[in-house]
């Protein structure tokens, strides 16, 4: 098996985990768990799906009051932005941070804030990409920022603010830190002791994010005070994401979680293949996605789950040739239906029916998927870890639309007008037309 980062660290390489994958036919709950075509593939038929009638559209929003204020999109972190921009770009203003740039800006206005895998927070102006802040708060981070627009706050977290982590890799000491986004100024800022790398959200005046430790904090936006927290059974990575005032997230041990939002009170916890249905276990690193009444995450077991959002029942589990790292994008696509878009570290981005996990179609990038596809428009972007490009491909069909040298992790945002794509340490300016 080929190397491929360690569930403990992305950027810590070891030799892949093993996975072992039964043929069986699983029996839980009140139907049978199908095995599909794959070896531990599984589907229940069962499950609740909210099917909608048509592709939700976001309504359109001037420049200047437009908002994506968290890694992927929404709170629901969907990943899906539909917008009239076709991939026939000229590229405009770039701005080189000389730093990894490993999860892509959110944007309030027309500014564009990120922070570096080095532990500096950054403000652009979107229309020129001149910097018009910079506040060095950590030494260590990979995460997104989220925008708290009623306390004009930026809220970031850090993996470390110890000296040389930026070298080393290893988290520990880290914080959440709120700046204005005026200023960049420290507004609060909230210590986090094992360091976290899970993109924040905020929703009713909260902050919640999870960490190293396996816990997952509510905080007060304003001040940074604690509101509630709850202890996950191993860490949690990705970003949580929330839905019906309910809070959603995978951790380390191979958990999945719902827990109200406002009390921190469990709704939900279930195992996944290790404890529950005799396969090899993994993790989530993946921040899930909730949609039709499902919750999709990818697992480093190689495998993509899906969930009901008010049970937790699995609904189904499709399997890939890798680590599931990556984010699932969903939507409704327009001649194709419910879809989830994810990559694998296999190089492989995967459309799977939403409702039964089954494979609508699938696209190889030649190289190694490790961040999350950014659905805009008609298209699905992703970025490529070993090719070191992002590729956009049509959602219906997987055909190749749009190319581009440069590209990591994830592929970048856009304001409806302009996309804002993110290769390694650079940020373009992407501006439609021939």
């Amino acid at each position: 098996m080929a190397a491929m980062p360690s569930p403990r660290s992305r950027r810590l390489l070891r030799r892949g985990l093993v996975v072992v994958a039964v043929l069986a036919v699983v029996v839980g709950g009140p139907a049978a768990y199908v095995v599909l075509t794959a070896p531990g593939n599984v589907s229940h038929p069962n499950v609740s799906f909210s099917a909608p009638t048509t592709s939700k559209r976001p309504a359109s929003q001037p420049v200047d009051n437009f908002q994506w204020p968290v890694y992927g999109y929404d709170l629901a972190r969907t990943r899906y932005f539909s917008a009239a921009i076709a991939p026939h770009f000229r590229t405009g203003w770039k701005y080189e941070d000389y730093v990894l740039v490993e999860l892509p800006p959110v944007i309030y206005g027309t500014t564009l804030y990120f922070i570096d895998n080095y532990g500096s927070a950054k403000a652009l102006d979107a229309r020129s990409g001149r910097k018009l802040w910079e506040a060095k708060v950590g030494t260590l981070a990979a995460s997104s920022p989220a925008i708290d627009v009623k306390d004009q706050l930026v809220i970031v977290v850090l993996l470390s603010t110890n000296s040389g982590a930026e070298h080393s890799q290893v988290p520990g000491n880290g914080r959440v830190v709120a700046l204005s986004m005026r200023s960049g100024q420290v507004v609060w800022s909230h210590p986090v002791p094992a360091g976290s790398e899970s993109s924040p959200l905020v929703w009713n005046s909260t902050v919640y994010f999870g960490d190293q430790d396996g816990t997952v904090s509510a905080l007060r936006a304003n001040n940074g005070s604690t509101v509630w927290t709850y202890h996950a059974s191993g860490a949690v990575k990705g970003g949580p994401s929330l839905a019906g005032g309910t809070l959603y997230f995978g951790d380390y041990a191979g958990r999945a979680y719902a827990l109200n939002a406002r009390t921190g009170a469990k709704v939900w916890a279930v195992s996944t293949s290790g404890a529950s249905f005799g396969f090899g276990s993994g993790g989530f690193y993946s921040s899930p996605a909730i949609a039709f009444g499902r919750v999709y995450m990818g697992n480093t077991d190689h495998f993509v789950y899906s969930f009901s959002a008010r049970t937790g029942q699995l609904a189904w589990r499709t399997g890939t040739g890798g680590y599931v790292y990556s984010s699932p994008a969903v939507e409704n696509t327009p001649g194709l239906g419910p879809t989830v878009y994810i990559g694998s570290y296999d190089g492989t981005l995967y459309a799977l029916d939403a409702r039964s996990g089954t494979t609508r179609w699938t696209h190889n990038s030649g190289g190694a998927i490790d961040g999350s596809p950014q659905i805009i428009g008609r298209v699905v972007y992703f970025s490529d870890l070993r090719t070191k490009a992002t590729t956009g491909v049509d959602a219906r069909t997987g055909a190749t639309v749009f190319s581009f040298p440069d590209g990591r992790f994830n592929p970048g945002v856009s304001d409806g007008h302009t996309v804002y794509m993110v290769g390694y340490s650079m940020i373009y300016q992407m501006i439609p037309g021939r």
